[in-house]
């Protein structure tokens, strides 16, 4: 592993782009490729066989172009599939289950922690689990929300649906008196808006984007691996379907314009 090689990214569509854009806050100087699955978008209602296998292919691509470790921006992908994949890889790979576990427990006060994902990020009880593991006596309340990806990917991140859609969603969970609310999910940050305005200011949002991101500098810093060169990082973008929209997708997903997007085969 070379200090100086990029650091692979990759998500089953274009959702993990919120996660490259936390990493470029936070590590500038490094280089990203980034690969999303968009011709088998969702990996949320595969079965674990199928997102372990499509995942694997997917980082065999990524070690193809010398990253020197792998996030995987899928809460799915991470839920189901991370222990095989750092067992069966040589480079370190950090997932957003542990990461958004560790922040979501920092921020709750009442330790009444509420969980939105994907339908198999929820069925797994990941990050119940990861939570619990550190803090036994915590309560967890989760809440499939498998509308929410359709609705983000549509660009329908103010529209009056999406908002109606989320209260319906997070109502229990506000009733129950939650305290803090992970958004397990990579498109979930785009929603914080309207999310605002359905939860009560008591609420503290958890972005498993951001405490990855930070996971990240952590774990480069451990092995040694930041990048000593002090120029502008790039990010090479690539997919295995072209999307129609896919320059304003990823301009409202990554904040950035005229990023080149490379179709390629798995």
């Amino acid at each position: 592993m070379n200090a100086k090689n990029p650091i692979g990214v990759f998500d089953s569509g274009i959702g993990g782009l919120t996660v490259v854009k936390a990493l470029r806050e936070v590590l500038p100087y490094e280089d990203f490729i980034y690969l999303g699955d968009t011709a088998r978008v969702p990996y949320g209602n595969k079965t674990a066989d199928t997102v372990t296998r499509f995942s694997h292919e997917v980082c065999r691509f990524l070690i193809s172009h010398n990253v020197k470790m792998i996030v995987v921006a899928c809460n799915t992908a991470s839920a189901l599939s991370l222990p095989l994949l750092e067992k069966d890889f040589p480079i370190p790979i950090l997932g957003m289950i542990s990461s958004g576990a560790d922040a979501a427990l920092q921020d709750s006060t009442a330790k009444h922690i509420g969980i939105i994902g994907t339908s198999a990020t929820i069925e797994s009880g990941a990050y119940t689990a990861a939570i619990r593991a550190k803090a036994p006596f915590v309560r967890v309340s989760s809440k499939a929300c498998p509308l929410l990806v359709p609705l983000v990917e549509e660009g329908w991140l103010e529209h009056k649906i999406t908002l109606e859609i989320l209260r319906e969603y997070l109502d229990p969970m506000l009733q129950d008196n939650i305290d803090s609310l992970v958004l397990g999910c990579t498109h979930y940050p785009l929603l914080k808006s309207l999310i605002s305005q359905v939860v009560n200011e008591k609420v503290r949002l958890v972005d498993s984007a951001e405490a990855s991101a930070k996971a990240t500098v952590s774990l480069l810093e451990k092995f040694h691996l930041s990048n000593p060169d002090h120029t502008p990082g790039r990010t090479a973008l690539f997919v295995t379907d072209l999307p129609r929209k896919i320059d304003h997708v990823v301009e409202s997903f990554l904040g950035i314009q005229a990023i080149e997007t490379l179709k390629v085969c798995l």
